[in-house]
């Protein structure tokens, strides 16, 4: 049998349901025009993603194999395809974004298209109330998706006996709708895009450091100057590590279930988006959307709110794409209930600059920050963001580390609102709003929008 294999969020050989499909394979890597088109020619994924792909391929050629890498449309890369070869079947992991899912209904209407789970834990059939339907509430799905977890089989992918299909892997293939296929050599400005810092660590190793401390995680983990975290979610994200690897390493821990809970919460989200694909743009619930003002958007873009919890997140984002989890909880609040805007803007923003950024993990996070999502409580999460920084930096480590205008400030008075709107400070602003007013303000618009 002849097989694509599309390597998409798995760029990884070890433990990958891929590479356990034997006979005649030609394994592909598409950067896809549709999606590269809207990124900026700095942004830090690609070259991460680049670097993550010519890691893969010099992988697959120690098992004998290569990796063909395309810049197009993927229709039109499957389209090419056929034309050289008779292929039965291209398998890849599912997604469940709106694009991915209309993309890859497209190709399966061109070749048979085999889908296999490796992105998520569970599918989305796998834990459903007993009437069918899926959760809307985290709790109640954990407690099933654990009984599940139990009678599932999370052993290793073993490697099948493959062979490669074609053997010329020198180049990369451009495709462009009725026209013809060039070759160009492999580099990111041929790609349109210039190279950023990025360093490829060993996933594996980071596991393995972090299931030494995994006991610390469940009263760490929200601390901004702990590292209590797995740091795993942009190696995830792409898959140089596998789920089921990460799983089955945490659950051989007998205090670890805070952190499996974590990973569960990864695939609640997931399959809230398979289920509610209107999600993505749209409130599940309330017509509240907030109230759209480019001035405190383009301050807050700028980490210039003057709230120094919120603005070291940004500047820690901005700086390298990442952004601790308690703090992206705090600015979401801080984003939609105190400057009131529409969360849609705040979810393109992390969109644009996260590295781990993962669309169903960042929508539903956005919609449970503002109140409008699948489990809608908007009138009790609503963060104080200094009460936030005092207990979660109490010692202002986080903010100085990416505010150095502020390291002279005393501590305390980076949590205290009252101070920073009467004080003057060099290159730092006033807040922007006074937290308990906008507050106010949030609920009064909920109660309209009800």
């Amino acid at each position: 049998m002849r097989r694509i294999l599309w390597f998409r969020r798995d760029l990884r050989i070890e433990d990958n349901p891929l590479l356990s499909y034997e006979g005649e394979v030609l394994p592909l890597f598409i950067f896809d025009t549709n999606i590269l088109d809207s990124l900026d020619a700095e942004d830090k994924r690609v070259s991460y993603i680049f670097k993550a792909v010519l890691e893969l391929k010099e992988k697959l050629r120690t098992l004998g194999l290569d990796l063909k890498l395309f810049y197009g449309d993927p229709l039109d890369v499957i389209d090419h395809l056929l034309q050289e070869y008779a292929f039965d079947e291209v398998v890849a992991s599912g997604d469940y974004d709106s694009y991915a899912k209309e993309r890859d209904k497209a190709i399966s209407h061109k070749l048979h298209f085999r889908y296999i789970q490796d992105t998520y834990i569970l599918k989305p059939s796998d834990v459903l109330k007993e009437d069918g339907s899926p959760y809307l509430v985290f709790t109640p799905f954990y407690k099933k998706a654990r009984l599940a977890l139990e009678s599932k089989d999370l052993s290793p992918y073993g490697l099948a006996k493959q062979g490669l299909l074609a053997s010329s892997y020198e180049t990369m293939s451009t495709i462009q709708k009725d026209a013809a296929v060039s070759q160009r050599e492999i580099t990111l400005e041929n790609l349109g895009f210039r190279p950023q810092e990025i360093l490829l660590d060993d996933p594996r190793k980071r596991l393995s450091d972090f299931l030494k401390k995994i006991e610390l995680y469940a009263q760490k983990r929200d601390y901004l100057q702990e590292d209590a975290g797995s740091s795993l979610s942009v190696a995830l994200r792409f898959g140089r590590i596998g789920i089921r690897e990460v799983l089955r390493a945490a659950l051989l821990h007998p205090k670890s279930e805070a952190f499996v809970r974590q990973l569960l919460f990864r695939d609640f989200y997931a399959l809230m988006l398979f289920y509610f694909p209107q999600i993505q743009t749209q409130n599940y619930k309330y017509a509240f959307n907030g109230i759209e003002d480019r001035e405190k958007f383009e301050r807050f873009c700028r980490a210039q709110t003057g709230v120094p919890i919120v603005d070291a997140a940004i500047q820690e984002l901005l700086s390298f794409g990442t952004m601790h989890n308690r703090a992206r909880m705090v600015v979401a609040s801080f984003f939609t209930k105190d400057l009131l805007l529409p969360w849609q803007w705040g979810e393109a923003f992390f969109a644009k600059h996260l590295l781990d950024y993962d669309a169903a993990s960042n929508i539903l996070s956005w919609q449970w920050s503002a109140g409008t999502g699948v489990d809608p409580q908007p009138y009790f999460r609503i963060f104080n963001p200094y009460l936030q920084s005092k207990k979660f930096d109490k010692e202002g480590v986080y903010i100085k580390r990416y505010l150095p205008q502020l390291q002279n400030i005393e501590a305390k008075y980076l949590h205290d609102e009252s101070f920073l709107q009467a004080t003057e400070i060099p290159n730092y602003p006033k807040p922007i709003v006074s937290h308990k007013e906008a507050a106010k303000q949030a609920i009064e618009l909920f109660k309209q929008g009800m």
